[in-house]
Order: C-alpha cells, then structure tokens, then sequence
C-alpha cells in the first residue's frame, strides 16, 4: 500500500457504481492537506425540472468528499475515517448550468479525529453556495 493519497487516481478508478462516479464528481486539484473537485452540471440532479437548480444533496456529496480526500491526503490512505459531523451552511442556489466547485482542506488532526473546512463555489470563490465545517473519526486508532 501507498504511503500517501492520489485524490486523482482515486476517482479516475472508481467504479461505475460508485457514489461519486454517478454523480459525476471530478478531481481538479489538491495540495498537502486540501483537495478540489467539482460537479458538473446535471439537470438529473435539480431539485425540480422547472427551476432547474441543482439540489443540496449533491453539492453535500461533493462537499463530503472533497473533505474526506483532504484527510487523506493529509493522513496517508493508511489511517481509514468515517465522516463524524458535517455542517453545512447552504448559503445560495447554484447558478444554473454551471459545475460547483468544491474544496476543503484538513486543516487539524489528532490521534481520533481529522477536522476539515471548505467551501462551494460556482466559479467565484467569494461568492459561496456554501461553507462547511467537518470532523472525520478515524476508524483504526494505532
């Protein structure tokens, strides 16, 4: 096993069936303890047909991963966590027809719990869909 975390390769591996593929989830950068993707537009994914706003639930998804890749990155693959708590303050719609970027950064660890922070954008960092704030419980305490 690897010493660290590809968030690139993780995602361009994952299968077919799984929960970021489906929704299209894709990586666009990551540095030592941060991670970016982005979900691109689907009108599957709006709340409703009519308005044609992406529903919250994918853009927590997005967010989900996004901050569990950080800890990874920032932990190595070896330590495996569960998401513990993940707050989530929905800020805005996002702008029709455009992908939500996505990036969270890991920025405390201790020996149980890896605490992260992000936000979502759709293609203006000060202008968020949302900010979040997450704990991740390591699930194999050395």
């Amino acid at each position: 096993m690897f010493d660290h975390f590809d968030p690139k390769t993780f995602l361009e591996r994952a299968p077919d069936s799984h929960h970021s593929t489906r929704l299209g989830i894709r990586y666009r950068a990551h540095g030592a303890d941060w991670c970016e993707l982005s979900l691109p537009y689907d009108p599957e994914l709006a709340a409703d047909a009519e308005s044609g706003v992406l529903s919250s639930g994918p853009i927590i998804s997005l967010m989900d991963m996004a901050a569990g890749c950080s800890v990874f990155i920032r932990s190595g693959p070896k330590k495996p966590h569960a998401t513990l708590d993940l707050r989530v303050d929905y800020l805005r719609p996002s702008k029709i027809g455009e992908e939500v970027i996505g990036r969270a950064e890991c920025y405390r660890i201790t020996r149980r719990i890896a605490f992260v922070r992000g936000i979502a954008h759709d293609g203006d960092p000060d202008d968020p869909i949302a900010h979040i704030a997450g704990t991740f419980m390591y699930t194999d305490v050395d």
